[in-house]
């Protein structure tokens, strides 16, 4: 028989809250006509499973799930990790032609007490006949270490029984703590086209944008396109909705709860609270945090939503038909002071601390001490390739802040 088999090294991390190490392990073959639920099968089976009704979960390297069709709308509304394409169904996707050769993933049995098993596709494709001396119906291991209990004794893969234990890692694997994938696995979020998306209409568009991405730096801004998604594409749009509020609350920024209460409403077609005006929170932001020696503020529209600088008040600024004049109708206008540059900072501060590098988060702390720490904060996240991640942090907290101001003055954004 031709090699068309896959080789596939499933390691069980840990579960019940116990870490294990050393992994114990399995190496299955896993042929052409075998779905993910054969494989969830196999593994219980070979890992001493004697319950088997709990729920089993696949999580691939991009963030696709595959499971059943229940589990999986469940899961669609979650506040981790990207927003989750409709899952893979678990009793009809096959295996090989699901993931590739190298291939890493998760597997999990039992959502509550979470077995989390490594499983990684060998590179090279396997003859059944050569490595088990029989041709399955379903994945069968050939190979195995680790004591749940293992026929031969074998601790890890390539133990001979007499090696010493290698020693527990300074570190868990980053599954144990929903650390996996890491958010450098799963592609962030492009700004400019989910703007372009929202700023043409197009829910196709937006939902393309969002959906498989690391949006949870950007959910001030992804939550601008969602009424329109749900307007125009109310099926798909639903569950996306839905995790994006979930997040939200989840996060609990500044101007997180209002959004999340907004959707809310809008998902459930009941009107906003309050005033409803088209403000630009972008511009909002800008005027309530820019440059106190520019300027010291503003005026918001409420008719129109329209954001003006002090110097629209001005006519030997703008000229005498652009300018504004808030003395006539007071209730029009509504008054926007500048707050300086502390929430900026707090910004900077709250991005340094984020970092997982050590080495990183220490030059980023340092550089934000004293005078002149915006431009060395600068320089360094320049320097790093840290720039669109920083912009997005940055903004979508700007964003939120801006949302609650406005709110604090009976207004909110249609």
């Amino acid at each position: 028989m031709a090699r068309t088999w896959f080789s596939v090294t499933v390691e069980l991390l840990g579960g019940r809250g116990q870490e294990l190490w050393p992994w114990p392990g399995r190496i299955f073959a896993v042929g052409p006509s075998h779905t993910f639920m054969d494989l969830a099968n196999a593994i219980n089976g070979a890992f001493a499973r004697w319950d088997r009704s709990h729920l089993s979960l696949f999580t691939l390297a991009d963030g696709r799930t595959v499971t059943d069709e229940e589990t999986g709308a469940e899961m669609a509304v979650s506040v981790s990790g990207p927003v989750m394409a409709p899952p893979i169904d678990i009793d009809m996707a096959k295996v090989v032609r699901t993931v590739e050769p190298g291939a890493e993933f998760q597997y999990t049995f039992d959502l509550g007490d979470a077995w989390i098993h490594r499983c990684v596709v060998g590179e090279a494709k396997v003859d059944p006949l050569e490595v088990l001396g029989i041709h399955p119906e379903v994945p069968l291991p050939y190979w195995g270490w680790g004591s749940i209990p293992d026929q031969y004794g074998r601790r890890w893969e390539t133990d001979d029984g007499e090696s010493e234990n290698s020693g527990t890692p300074s570190l868990p694997h980053p599954m144990l703590h929903h650390a996996w994938p890491r958010r450098a696995q799963v592609p962030r979020i492009d700004l400019s086209e989910l703007r372009a998306a929202i700023g043409a209409g197009d829910a196709a568009r937006f939902l393309a944008a969002v959906t498989g991405h690391d949006i949870d730096d950007a959910l001030q801004q992804v939550g601008a396109g969602v009424p329109m998604a749900l307007e125009h594409r109310r099926q798909e749009a639903e569950p996306v909705a839905l995790s994006i509020i979930n997040r939200l609350t989840w996060r609990g920024g500044a101007g997180d709860r209002l959004l999340a209460e907004d959707l809310l409403a809008i998902l459930r077609g009941e009107p906003l609270t309050g005033q409803v005006v088209p403000v630009d929170l972008e511009m909002l932001s800008t005027l309530l945090e820019g440059d106190l020696d520019l300027s010291t503020g503003g005026y918001v529209d409420l008719r129109t939503g329209q954001v003006y600088d002090d110097s629209a008040t001005d006519p030997m600024m703008v000229g005498e038909g652009a300018t504004i004049n808030v003395e006539e109708e007071p209730d029009r206008w509504l008054r926007v002071n500048r707050t300086g540059s502390r929430h900026a900072w707090l910004d900077m501060a709250a991005f340094a601390e984020r970092q997982h590098d050590e080495a990183l988060r220490g030059r980023l702390e340092r550089v934000i001490a004293g005078k002149g720490a915006f431009s060395r904060f600068r320089d360094l996240v320049h320097g790093e390739n840290l720039n669109e991640e920083w912009y997005t942090f940055s903004t979508d907290r700007q964003i939120g802040r801006a949302r609650e101001f406005i709110a604090d003055n009976g207004v909110r954004v249609g």
